[in-house]
């Protein structure tokens, strides 16, 4: 069992009930595999604290960018809150150390451990949130997001990347593109999409999400990287 005390000291944050970081923490794999353990998985506490971050982070840019309309302001929350950032910051901040996983799950470090990251990211909010209140876990999530905020605004990756891919492409090769899901699999409340993006007949890229949106998305940003069109 991990040490949870360093984990607080990552974060800068200290937990009256230390068991509500532990579930923030135990993916739903470790109890499948662990069942006598004990306590439960963060499923819950994510889809609170992906609540309490989406409204923080709307609070938080709503004031920071009062001439942005709302378009802007939708799709740079969008760029702030999505699973890429988030396992990003997770990463950053050790998760990976310290989160409870089957054996299956921890050897997978690919995309699917950014979901887990994300998740879990959303998870430790939902818990500081129940545990310390929103004062807390609004102070956490601006200290970890708002740096991101520069980064975002400069290399314009708040952009709606559909859009633009769009626009490119009737104006470089006179076609409209359209998206097909390639894949999908997982439960209800943990879905993920690999969807395509093609000109005409061909697929020029792919994206990975969790719902079909971020996955066209994540299509798009990869079009037009491999179109030089960005």
């Amino acid at each position: 069992m991990p040490d949870l005390s360093k984990f607080e000291k990552i974060l800068d944050v200290e937990f009256k009930d230390k068991e509500l970081l532990r579930t923030a923490l135990t993916h739903r794999s470790y109890l499948n595999e662990n069942p006598d353990v004990g306590g439960g998985h963060n499923e819950r506490l994510e889809f609170l604290g992906d609540a309490a971050l989406e409204l923080v982070v709307t609070e938080h840019i709503y004031g920071q960018f009062p001439d942005k309309p709302e378009g802007e302001l939708t799709s740079l929350r969008a760029s702030l809150v999505n699973s890429n950032m988030l396992g990003d910051i997770a990463r950053d901040l050790d998760f990976n150390n310290f989160l409870l996983l089957s054996r299956g799950e921890a050897k997978d470090v690919g995309r699917a451990r950014q979901y887990i990251l994300a998740n879990a990211f959303e998870a430790v909010i939902g818990a500081i949130y129940l545990d310390l209140g929103y004062a807390v876990a609004s102070d956490f999530i601006l200290r970890t997001l708002s740096p991101k905020i520069s980064e975002i605004l400069e290399k314009k990756l708040y952009r709606d990347a559909k859009s633009f891919f769009q626009e490119q492409a009737q104006e470089n090769v006179g076609v409209t593109p359209t998206y097909n899901v390639i894949k999908e699999w997982g439960p209800d409340h943990d879905k993920h999409f690999i969807v395509g993006v093609y000109l005409g007949k061909e697929l020029v890229a792919e994206g990975e999400g969790s719902s079909k949106q971020e996955a066209q998305q994540q299509a798009a940003e990869a079009a037009l990287k491999i179109k030089n069109w960005g």
